[in-house]
């Protein structure tokens, strides 16, 4: 069937663009925070190991709601290590770095996600697609308050 959702083609097009690299940025992010969690050590393995559980949950569950957006605009969501290394701008941990560089490490990828929804936002509100505008805001909040953490927890 046919998409008459009140968003056009050609913004529709623009818009999965966009969320294509938020999920590949998303999803980068996670597996690397999930990397920092199993292999980080030293005086803060504890809270750290903590954290970096708690955030890579929450980075698990937006992938699922970055997703199912992309079907939601009628489009097929990436979902292949190869289709998420050719749209990220996050480099992978090797998970050897010490404690305080894997903070670092994830506070510039939350910094980096956080642009990148702002772009997804910057494209979605001039087509009405407020619904993608709002997962994105949300996406923007979430990175922000993330890298604070992280950031605060580095200096």
């Amino acid at each position: 069937m046919e998409i008459d959702i009140g968003i056009d083609d050609e913004a529709r097009t623009r818009i999965n663009g966009t969320l294509e690299r938020l999920l590949a940025d998303t999803y980068t992010l996670y597996l690397k925070t999930q990397n920092y969690h199993w292999n980080v050590t030293g005086p803060m393995f504890r809270a750290l190991h903590l954290m970096f559980e708690e955030q890579y949950i929450e980075l698990r569950d937006a992938v699922d709601e970055i997703a199912e957006r992309i079907r939601s605009l009628g489009f097929v969501s990436p979902g292949s290590f190869a289709e998420f290394s050719g749209l990220t701008q996050i480099a992978e941990g090797k998970g050897t770095e010490d404690a305080m560089q894997m903070v670092r490490n994830l506070a510039e990828g939350h910094e980096a996600a956080a642009r990148r929804a702002r772009a997804v936002v910057e494209e979605a509100e001039p087509a009405g697609d407020v619904a993608t505008a709002d997962l994105a805001t949300v996406r923007i909040e979430t990175h922000e308050k993330t890298a604070w953490m992280l950031r605060a927890t580095a200096s």
